[in-house]
């Protein structure tokens, strides 16, 4: 099997393309058991999740996320941008832009020294656009269209009034939540510092994932405010653990911070996680989020994926 090794901000995965291949290894990399095999630091490739690229229906492909721990979530914000990287470095033709008119009649995300190119990918959570800016080979930012936030406790989904907000609601012991959903379920608190921050993230977060609220589990944002447009944030992601980056709770964090009267809508929000910065921008109404932020290739290379589920892997 052959893949593509990238990142965003150091939330690293392992990319393939599954477009032209409908043979075995095309459904052995989608096993749960398979992907913690290959996610393994000791003894695989070692990464934050896999990004399956298939065909679709109704959008430009599909992406199918499955995390280190073998579950299946419904979106990544990193894991999107290294995708759209994927697809606009090696099949330029496939990018909205470069083949031709957006058939919704969206203009573009953004601007730079050349055009914006757009594709859509279909996730779990939707059709999302995301517009690269660079030249193809060099892709250098993605901005992603991530759609307007799940405010409403069934939309996250946690337990409580379905149509009612969960805000700045107390946890004993643990603080006091603002949950959103930006694809997948967030559940965000507000630290005094940084340092808080890392602490809780890594003592609390291995609890408040499985938490009675959630019943599809929850990622967990630590987040500092530094300013009105500045936020420092760390992660405990639902089946990864702490991570460098996670582009969907950067989006809920700054959603919740709007929310809270921490941030202004409509303008741009710069959240700092362990791994690099990413731009986050609520759009008036939350009509919708945009998260702009890089996306890295490592390395391409050939696994033999059958006999490497056969290695022991870490418990």
């Amino acid at each position: 099997m052959r893949f593509g090794k990238y990142h965003g901000l150091g939330n690293d995965f392992l990319v393939v393309d599954l477009r032209s291949d409908d043979g075995p290894e095309a459904a052995l990399v989608q096993e749960p058991a398979r992907a913690i095999a290959l996610c393994d630091r000791q003894f695989g490739v070692g990464g934050d999740g896999v990004l399956a690229i298939l065909p679709s229906a109704i959008a430009d492909v599909r992406m199918v996320v499955l995390n280190s721990d073998g579950s299946v979530a419904e979106m990544c914000g990193n894991g999107i941008r290294c995708v759209a990287k994927y697809l606009f470095d090696r099949d330029p033709s496939s990018l909205y832009g470069v083949s031709g008119p957006r058939p919704d009649g969206l203009g573009p995300l953004g601007s730079s020294k050349t055009s914006p190119r757009e594709i859509r990918i279909e996730t779990g959570a939707g059709i999302l656009t995301c517009a690269v800016d660079g030249e193809p080979g060099r892709a250098e930012s993605i901005s992603v269209r991530m759609g307007a936030p799940r405010l409403l406790r069934g939309e996250v989904p946690m337990t409580g009034p379905a149509g009612e907000r969960c805000i700045e609601q107390p946890l004993e012991g643990a603080g006091a939540f603002t949950c959103v959903s930006t694809g997948n379920p967030h559940a965000v608190t507000f630290v005094d510092s940084r340092e808080v921050a890392y602490d809780r993230a890594r003592t609390l977060g291995p609890t408040l994932e499985h938490h009675a609220w959630f019943p599809r589990r929850t990622n967990v944002e630590f987040a500092h405010v530094k300013s009105r447009g500045e936020l420092d944030l760390v992660v405990w992601e639902r089946g990864c653990g702490l991570t460098l980056a996670c582009g969907t709770g950067a989006c809920a964090t700054t959603v919740a911070a709007v929310l809270t009267g921490r941030a202004d809508i409509g303008t741009p929000v710069r959240v700092n996680l362990p791994g690099g910065t990413l731009e986050i921008t609520v759009l008036p109404e939350f009509a919708d989020v945009i998260m702009k932020g890089p996306a890295l290739h490592v390395f391409d290379a050939e696994i033999d994926i059958a006999a490497l589920a056969a290695r022991p892997t870490r418990q």
